[in-house]
């Protein structure tokens, strides 16, 4: 039985793992002539000890901005053109949340190889998306 995905939300975070994440999601996407949605969320528990709390946020906010630009432009090099969304909050929960919103087929998420014993103990946000998410679940390694 061939699974059809229409709209497929593919999680970026700026790393290697994101970027073959997309390449994956665009190949489906090609292939069911689906739309992609890209999200970034910024994580709102991670702090940083130098900067204030707004200069942070304004940091990372525009790293997001720039992952998403360029996935944007990987995605059209597939010719398929997307949707980008900024979150903060919870990584995990807010893409679950963002999936649900949106109806989404299919979450794409990369996998950055935690070893077993770091995932047991500190968790994953791709276990976790999979875990709770109502649709399909793509972790790609």
């Amino acid at each position: 039985m061939k699974m059809a995905f229409s709209k497929i939300l593919v999680c970026i975070d700026g790393s290697k793992y994101s970027s073959k994440a997309l390449r994956t999601a665009c190949d489906i996407a090609t292939k069911n002539n689906s739309s992609v949605i890209l999200i970034y969320v910024v994580d709102k528990s991670k702090k940083s000890d130098i900067l204030a709390g707004t200069e942070y946020t304004e940091i990372i906010r525009k790293y997001a901005q720039e992952a998403l630009d360029n996935a944007k432009k990987l995605a059209l090099s597939y010719g398929i053109t997307t949707e980008i969304i900024i979150k903060e909050g919870n990584v995990a929960n807010e893409i679950i949340q963002h999936s649900k919103k949106i109806r989404a087929d299919l979450i794409v998420v990369g996998n950055k190889g935690l070893g077993a014993v770091l995932r047991f103990v500190l968790g994953s946000v791709s276990a976790k998306i999979a875990q709770h998410s109502l649709c399909s679940v793509l972790i790609v390694k």
